[in-house]
């Protein structure tokens, strides 16, 4: 089985061409943050590159810009091919089934979540219009307005 989920942020603006066959391709570069942190306390990033076809490349490339969080269902896919200097390099890149727009950290802010759910299987169901989605904002405490701390004993939990 090769099955990818990622969840990260585009590092630049999507780059969409046409095959000479006609088809729409787009490629973009997802920040993906790493669970763990360094030695330093701080979190670092893997950046992955990904492939849209069809109809969703031309929807990524038309709402999509950097610094967009988008959700990424695909596969790996690995290949090689020679360098002009004469040495072999490697690529590995993430083709999209499916591609999700959460929102630009711009959206973030407001509260707004844009949702792309298009199956690249399917080219008939893409609403051209994106819809808003109300988000919650991670960055305030949620339970601010509770008051004092709640104390729970481990009878008090279901498991």
């Amino acid at each position: 089985m090769n099955k990818v989920i990622l969840i990260g942020r585009l590092t630049r603006d999507p780059e969409m061409r046409t095959t000479m066959s006609g088809m729409n391709v787009t490629r973009f570069t997802i920040a993906v943050t790493r669970t763990y942190q360094d030695q330093n306390g701080e979190r670092t990033a893997d950046f992955i590159n990904c492939v849209a076809w069809r109809k969703q490349a031309e929807n990524i490339a038309k709402y999509c810009t950097k610094g967009t969080q988008v959700a990424v269902d695909g596969r790996i896919q690995t290949g090689s091919y020679d360098a002009q200097d004469g040495t072999k390099r490697y690529t590995t890149d993430i083709i999209c089934d499916n591609v999700t727009f959460l929102g630009s950290k711009s959206d973030n802010n407001n509260g707004n979540s844009y949702n792309n759910n298009y199956n690249s299987n399917n080219n008939d169901t893409f609403n051209d219009q994106p819809q808003s989605m109300p988000t919650s904002d991670i960055s305030e405490d949620p339970f601010k307005d509770f008051g004092e701390e709640i104390a729970l004993s481990d009878d008090d939990l279901p498991f």
